[in-house]
């Protein structure tokens, strides 16, 4: 599949800090963020449907992709882009058959027994997670498993964990397609200001 998108803001009204969550998405999209997921695992279904409508409406203003994490009835209810899910959700492959028109669904890799597996071979994006972790334990991918992982797929790959501005020019040098963040840009002050200065980055690594 074509997956042109750059910077991937995963938000949810947790990471947001008291900040209205859709205005902190208006203001990523606006610095340069070009695909939206929402994952919330600690809101009701009411309260995640009426927010998963509002991020639709509101992300149709700018032609913004949304993905919605897991809740692949919801994503299709709305019509949204597409599904993102992990090891424990709903498969790829089940979500193609339950919903086959949807645009995009996204698989996270953990492991490495993932990488080959079927589940994999039938999403259209792959997310390596975690890239990095705050404690620099040793269940994350760091920049050599980035390039094991491009070495084993041509699939587009989205990076996420941890990635900040001090990081962000070498995951995307590793073989990635996409960095997404959460953190790094919900958390901020001025979440225009931190898309812009990732994106800024990201598109400096694409050219070198």
């Amino acid at each position: 599949m074509v997956f042109p998108y750059r910077l991937y803001l995963v938000v949810s009204e947790l990471a947001c800090k008291g900040k209205n969550i859709l205005q902190v998405v208006e203001s990523a999209v606006r610095g340069g963020v070009d695909l939206v997921q929402f994952r919330d695992n600690e809101m009701d279904e009411t309260d995640f449907a009426m927010t998963t409508i509002a991020l639709q409406h509101l992300l149709n203003k700018y032609n913004v992709p949304l993905i919605v994490n897991d809740r692949w009835d919801i994503a299709k209810g709305l019509n949204a882009y597409g599904v993102h899910v992990g090891k424990s959700d709903n498969s790829p492959g089940i979500i193609k058959q339950v919903w086959p028109d949807c645009n995009c669904v996204g698989y996270s890799i953990e492991y490495e027994e993932q990488i080959n597996s079927d589940e994999a071979k039938k999403a259209d994006y792959l997310g390596i997670c975690p890239v990095f972790t705050k404690t620099g334990s040793l269940m994350e991918w760091g920049i050599e498993g980035i390039r094991w992982i491009r070495s084993q797929t041509n699939k587009p790959l989205a990076a996420i964990g941890n990635i900040n501005m001090a990081n962000v020019k070498e995951v995307v040098k590793a073989g990635v397609n996409c960095i997404a963040v959460m953190s790094s840009i919900c958390s901020a002050k001025d979440p225009e200001k931190a898309a812009a200065l990732l994106r800024n980055e990201i598109e400096i690594a694409n050219l070198a």
